[in-house]
Parts: C-alpha cells; structure tokens; sequence
C-alpha cells in the first residue's frame, strides 16, 4: 500500500488515527468542563502509567478540550536536571504570559479581567521572562514575591474569580510531572488545594510514570485527595483490535485474521507497539489484504525498530553499574521484582545497591510499585536487555 498514505503514527505525544480504550478518561475531563460551566468545584486529574501507554496524547486531548471551552490555558514538561528546574520555570512564566497575552485579546477581557492579568505578568517577570510584552502593565507587590509558592497564590486569588465569574477555568496541563523540582511541585499542590478551600477554578492536569501518585503524596500529604487519579494501561482486547483495524479500513483495507492475531499478540496491548507494528504492516502488505506472511514480516521490523530508538534511548543513559542491576531484573520479565532478589543475583548488598537502585528511579527507568519491589517503567524492557545483552 501507498506509504504516504499509512494512518499509523508512533511517535511520542503522536495522535493515533484511531484514540479508542479512553472514553472514561474523556469522558471524565468532559465532566470538569462541564461543571466549570454550571460553576461547581471540581477536582483535577493525574494520569499515571507506564511509558508508551498514551499519556501524553490523552493530556494533549484534555487541554484542546480546555481550549475550546476557552479555559486559561498553561502547558508545562518537568525536567529533571538542575538546569531543567530552570528552564521549566522559565517556561512557565512564559506559558502564562502567553495565555494572559490570549486572553488580553478576547471579547471577554472586561476591566476586571485586564486588572487581574497585571499579576500574571508581574509573576511571570518574577520568574525571569521579560522579553514578552503583552500590552499590560505590571501589578507591583502581586505575584512578585519570588517566592514562587506565595507569588502562585496571590495569582490565583486576583485572576480565579473573575475567570469563575465567566464560567471559565485556569488549567495548567504538566508533562512528565514527576520531574518537577520539589519546590515548584509543593507550589502547584499547594496551589490546588487552596483554591479548593476557595472555589476557585484552578486544575492542575498531570501525567506522569506509575510513581507519581506516590511523588505527590510525598511532596504533600494531602496530594491523595487533590485529584481523580487515573491509571492508563494497556488497552483492551477490543479496543486494541480497533486500533488496529479502524485506521486500515478507513482506506477500503483490510486484514487476513491470523494476521490482526499475531500483530496483536506482539503489541500486548500497548498504544505505541500497536502503531509501530501497524504502520510496518502497512508498509509490507502489497495489496489491500494485509497477510500473516506481512504480519511475520512487520513484527521483525518493528521490533528491530523498538530495539535501536525505544528501548537503547533508556539504556545508552545507564553507567555500567546500572546495566548490571538492570539485567539482574530483566530476569524477571516485566514483573516487579522484589529489591532484595535483585542484589543476591548481583552477589551485593541493598545498602551497597540502594544509590543505583535511586538513579535508575530519578532518570524514569524503573519505580518502585511497592515498597521493597522494582519493576520498569517501559514495557518489554527486560526481553529487550535479554535479547540484547544475553550475559
């Protein structure tokens, strides 16, 4: 078939053709936005998974939801490294910056708005960004403390009720949450959690690796409460199937049986697989039946695929020392493993091993899912290091 004409898109934050299996989860931020019309409180939403499960896309579908409902709208990735925490910070000021820009140009920027968006800037110009002129001035003495926590407060409390007075909504949608400093993520949730006690509408919309709930409760106690935390998986059977089959259909093609069965049993499930082994059987399949000879044929290449951007993306930011822990675990599939079995097979100690074990969890390779357990965070990343590194 064409390949300019394959549907199939894997890619990181990447909309699939077909976004099946997730009904709930829109279903549920449809329902924030609706309350923030009618003006009810409402709470807002972590998605917590693991890596190629859709997260992003699914954050990516919550905030052009919000726009549309002409929510204020700030878009945010966490970083990890000390230079990271500066640039996110940075970015966030201009994120705000750029949606009271938006908002300074709307049909709803009454005084009072223009007013409030004062403090938006002073608190962005708090946070370095003052090469963005938005055609308002500054609101001295508001949200310019430099203490980001007490500025974000004061920013909500000047610009929240005149939103809610609109029947719209302040949203900061974040990426890779779990990366965050401490400080700006003990800020947002503290943040949160006021303007609950206020009724303001404020959301923070998260996604993040399967330990960000547990990040949350540790950086506030009360984060449990704050959110409707949802787990992303693996689709469903059904919903897999028609990720596969509804974007071939769509041009009059279709599949041999065996075929859909071995490229579903290869991807397992998950979003990203399930768009690298459909886009390879596109491209094999020389008509418009795509057979189990095109199905064998996808799978080699796109594990081949996997194992030269997926998986090594992970691995080539491992030092030595972590490899050796990492394939101590790949012995276990994908299962969590408890911590103690991982260094007997590497003939070593916990407390000799707890300093790598915590890396490997800072740089998004592996969590913790219970205490004294360890499990990747990227799906097929044990038979990945077995293939790969057998000894």
């Amino acid at each position: 078939m064409q390949p300019e004409l394959n549907p199939f898109a894997p890619g990181s934050g990447l909309r699939p053709p077909a976004l099946v299996g997730r009904d709930d989860e829109i279903a549920a931020f449809d329902l924030t936005i609706a309350k923030t019309l009618a003006r009810h409180l409402s709470r807002g939403i972590i998605l917590h998974g693991l890596r190629g499960v859709g997260k992003t896309v699914l954050l990516n579908n919550f905030r052009e939801q919000a726009e549309k409902a002409d929510w204020f709208v700030v878009e945010l990735e966490g970083r990890s490294t000390e230079v990271g925490e500066f640039g996110v910070r940075h970015k966030l000021g201009r994120a705000f910056l750029t949606a009271a820009s938006k908002a300074s140009r709307s049909k709803k920027a009454t005084k009072a708005l223009k007013a409030a968006l004062g403090t938006v800037k002073s608190f962005s110009v708090s946070l370095g960004v003052v090469a963005v002129e938005i055609g308002i001035d500054a609101n001295r003495g508001r949200g310019d403390s430099g203490q980001i926590e007490i500025d974000l407060e004061e920013l909500l409390e000047d610009l929240a009720p005149v939103l809610k007075e609109q029947s719209r909504a302040i949203g900061i949608f974040l990426d890779e949450m779990q990366d965050l400093d401490n400080d700006l993520l003990v800020a947002l949730l503290s943040a949160q959690h006021r303007a609950g006690q206020k009724g303001w509408p404020f959301f923070i919309v998260g996604a993040g690796l399967p330990d960000l709930p547990a990040t949350l409760s540790s950086a506030k106690s009360y984060a449990e409460r704050l959110f409707d935390y949802r787990r992303v998986g693996a689709l469903n059977p059904a919903s897999a199937r028609a990720a596969l089959e509804d974007p071939v259909c769509a041009y009059g093609a279709t599949y041999e049986p065996d075929a859909l069965d071995a490229l579903l049993e290869a991807a397992a499930g998950y979003p990203y697989f399930l768009q690298t082994f459909g886009r390879s059987a596109w491209d094999a399949a020389t008509g418009r039946l795509i057979t189990a000879e095109d199905a064998e044929a996808a799978i080699t290449v796109g594990h081949d695929e996997l194992d030269m951007g997926f998986y090594p993306a992970r691995w080539d930011r491992v030092s030595p020392a972590e490899r050796r822990y990492l394939r101590a675990m790949a012995e276990n599939d994908d299962e969590s493993r408890k911590s103690v079995d991982v260094v007997e097979a590497l003939g070593s100690t916990l407390t000799k091993q707890s300093m790598v074990r915590q890396t490997l969890i800072e740089k998004g390779i592996i969590y913790a899912p219970e205490r004294g357990f360890v499990a990747f965070t990227v799906p097929g990343m044990a038979s990945y290091i077995r293939r790969q590194y057998p000894d």
